[in-house]
């Protein structure tokens, strides 16, 4: 059986930094696995610009970005195999892979899942109506324009206002199809505000807030149209606010859901976010798996991924070296009042180095002129004043060793 210090799963961004972040501490026995036909996951899919910002201070595409990921992975020879799925993670770390060389085991050291997430499909939503060819989601849509240059359509509407729909209204414009609308369930968008007015309102394509998907019609197995309608605030639609669109492609952007399948076995706790609970160094509940990335929480810059894989690389290389304390004394981490999750979910009091911890969270809806209030069991630690904050736009606050004190519950919350 092969042997490796350190197994990363996923070559994304998240999983590329962590390989760079563990190489440049010492550790050279790194495996990058990889199910994709190359190295940069989502991000070879990505043309726009908007990356790198904070890590290359450079506007740059996702290929390019990868690309600088690629480079580092070359220049420091680590280890990598595409077009390699992980079927399973055993208890004792044996991870077991299919490719085209068969069926084999590799024996983990430390392991880190950077696998990334999924779309949200018709399936997931119950979408009413008719089920023909032209109803994609936003990122499918993306990969067959972006990567194989198919057309998917010339009169398009699109159901959901996260980041990747609304990039792609733009995208089918300039590619000169015609974007009829974008509806939201929501009372807000779900997108980052550049992108609504980059993509949207740049290009004059409405917005249908409150608004869902109410029938999807279609002729000989092809979509030819859908209706949509305002919804009150328990989601009922409401009568007489039905609107009608003649469409022959219907694109989903209804949210992200991170991938974490090889968790089933494991019997490590699930968060809020749908990923692991982890601690302040990313270490799930199973002594040296760590998971960083859009599998422990779905990101909406691709820098803040990059920073958290570098820091499960980093905590990985402290599991080899037994820097890393198991058990002991720790406080555990929850969403109060308006915040709909915080990551890391547990803190190991003991075990806090002198950079002490950065809490990541999102509120649960649009808020403006509040103050954020961290509290260990009950005694405010510290506050924040914010102008606002939205759902899509991820917070941190960061907390020194010398802010914490030894508590049960630590509260991030909103004040009323």
């Amino acid at each position: 059986m092969e042997k490796r210090d350190l197994v990363i799963i996923g070559g994304g961004s998240a999983g590329l930094s962590a390989a760079v972040a563990a190489f440049d501490l010492g550790l050279e026995s790194i495996l990058i696995i990889e199910r994709g036909s190359r190295l940069g996951g989502i991000l070879n899919q990505c043309i726009h610009t908007g990356f790198g910002l904070s890590t290359f201070n450079e506007q740059l595409t996702g290929p390019e970005y990868a690309s600088r990921y690629m480079k580092m992975i070359e220049d420091r020879n680590i280890e990598y195999r595409l077009e390699t799925n992980v079927l399973e993670i055993s208890p004792d770390k044996i991870v077991t892979v299919t490719s085209t060389a068969g069926l084999s085991q590799i024996e983990a050291g430390a392991i880190i899942l950077a696998t990334g997430c999924y779309e949200r499909n018709a399936g997931a939503i119950l979408l009413p109506g008719d089920r023909p060819r032209g109803i994609l989601t936003a990122g499918q849509a993306q990969e067959y324009i972006n990567i194989r240059g198919y057309s998917v359509g010339k009169r398009i509407f699109i159901l959901g206002s996260g980041d990747i729909g609304l990039i792609m209204a733009r995208r089918m414009t300039l590619e000169g199809a015609q974007v009829l609308g974008v509806a939201e369930l929501m009372p807000y968008s779900n997108g980052l505000p550049r992108n609504i007015v980059q993509c949207l309102e740049d290009f004059n394509i409405p917005l249908f807030l409150s608004h869902t998907i109410k029938d999807v019609q279609s002729a000989n197995g092809n979509l030819v149209g859908i209706t949509i309608a305002q919804v009150d605030h328990n989601f009922q639609f409401i009568e007489g606010t039905d609107k009608h669109f003649d469409v022959d492609t219907l694109l989903l952007s209804i949210g992200l859901i991170p991938s974490n399948e090889l968790l089933d076995n494991l019997h490590i706790l699930a968060s809020k976010t749908r990923g692991a609970v982890v601690d302040e160094h990313l270490q799930t509940g199973m002594a040296g798996v760590f998971s960083c990335g859009n599998c422990l929480h779905v990101h909406d810059v691709v820098d803040f991924v990059s920073q958290e894989g570098a820091l499960a690389g980093r905590s990985a290389v402290k599991y080899l070296r037994h820097e890393l304390k198991d058990g002991g004394d720790f406080i555990r981490v929850v969403a109060g009042n308006d915040i709909g999750y915080v990551v890391p979910q547990i803190i190991r009091y003991s075990d806090l180095d002198d950079e002490g911890v950065v809490l990541k969270y999102r509120p649960k809806r649009p808020l403006e002129k509040i103050k954020v209030l961290v509290s260990i069991d009950g005694k405010e630690i510290k506050k924040v004043f914010k102008p606002y904050a939205i759902p899509s736009e991820m917070e941190m606050i960061k907390l020194k060793k010398d802010d914490l004190v030894m508590g049960n519950e630590l509260k991030v919350e909103v004040a009323a």
